[in-house]
């Protein structure tokens, strides 16, 4: 047989195999997986007395696709992007659901373990952060990029449901990977873990959570490695809801003592972060629900000098009405801060919201 007919020969044979064998695995992605696509947008109308800011008239518009899809083994996973305004990522994760082992995630700003805890109480609309930044808002949050995260299956234990969270970051300074890439490293944050734990009996939920991460170059020798922590506890009974939360937020940063006076940075400023959130919400009806909250956050300055520096507190109240219509909702707050930015002379924040929601 002729050498290069018998080359071409077998080149196409390999062409065809490589063919039908591509072929076959799209075949089987595609009938293995789905993909969805879902989305909201929100039209709002904001006002009240700020510091920097008037009346406004806002819009959001966020759309998520999301790929699901099983192994042979029965194992499933979950491929999902929220993309915000003008098509950037706000958010991407891929899990892996291993049958009743639990779930491993990895991902960019896509919660960690820690949302599943933070400023966790029962509300109509929005946490009190939404009008004016807390530490509690943000405990774990450094956690939420270039880890890996695993939730374990719930299981019974004297009549109670219980669920853990576990997280692991090789660098815990909220810095992303994506693409393939490597993520930017903080010289002085080494690896970070953290733990969360769930309890449900009844009509009650708790929750514990807590991160801790390494100072490996600390820039003083009283600088030390920073914790946080959140614990939160609610409980219905029939249409009502109460709540009760504390988190704490130290930083690690000590080299510097803020005037009370002093707008301050969390995690930049030297002291710790406390804060309490408590609430009652109502649900009217299957449509209609209002609540109620009012959190204090404690800024202490950790001065133990002779002239010591006055802690701070900010205090924000905030009442809540949420009424919905199908794929419509309607949802108003008022929220009141005092010593936003905990700074003693800052004026104190008022702000109103009212906004109109539609999904798909």
């Amino acid at each position: 047989m002729n050498k290069k007919y018998k080359g071409d020969k077998m080149n196409n044979l390999k062409k065809l195999g490589l063919s039908a064998l591509a072929s076959s695995l799209v075949a089987v992605s595609v009938q293995a997986g789905e993909m969805a696509v879902t989305g909201s947008a929100n039209v709002t109308y904001k006002t009240g007395k700020t510091q920097s800011s008037g009346k406004s008239i806002g819009t959001d518009k966020d759309v998520a696709f999301t790929g699901t899809g099983e192994l042979d083994n029965g194992y499933t996973f979950v491929v999902s992007t929220l993309l915000t305004d003008a098509y950037s990522v706000s958010s991407s994760y891929t899990s892996m659901t291993l049958g009743s082992l639990g779930t491993l995630t990895a991902g960019a700003d896509f919660g960690g373990a820690s949302y599943k805890y933070d400023e966790e109480i029962p509300q109509a609309y929005e946490q009190t952060s939404d009008a004016q930044q807390n530490s509690a808002n943000i405990v774990g949050n450094v956690m939420d990029n270039n880890s890996i995260v695993y939730n374990s299956p719930a299981f019974e234990f004297e009549g109670a449901t219980i669920s853990f969270d576990a997280e692991y970051a090789f660098n815990a300074s909220g810095n992303s990977a994506n693409d393939g890439g490597q993520a930017a490293v903080n010289d002085s944050i080494g690896q970070g873990m953290g733990l969360g734990v769930t309890a449900k009996y009844e009509g009650g939920v708790f929750g514990i959570y807590a991160n801790e991460r390494d100072r490996t170059a600390p820039a003083s020798s009283l600088q030390r490695a920073p914790f946080e922590g959140v614990w939160y506890a609610k409980y219905s009974m029939g249409p009502v809801s109460v709540g009760y939360s504390q988190s704490y937020l130290d930083s690690g940063e000590v080299t510097t003592v803020e005037a009370a006076t002093a707008t301050k940075g969390i995690r930049t400023a030297g002291g710790l972060f406390e804060s309490e959130s408590m609430s009652i919400a109502f649900n009217v009806n299957d449509d209609l629900s209002v609540s109620y909250t009012e959190t204090e956050d404690v800024y202490d300055a950790q001065d133990n000098a002779a002239a010591a520096i006055a802690d701070v507190t900010q205090t924000s109240e905030a009442l809540q009405i949420a009424y919905s219509m199908g794929a419509m909702s309607v949802k108003a707050y008022q929220m009141e801060t005092s010593n936003p930015g905990y700074s003693t002379t800052a004026p104190s924040k008022s702000v109103t919201e009212i906004a109109l929601g539609l999904s798909f």
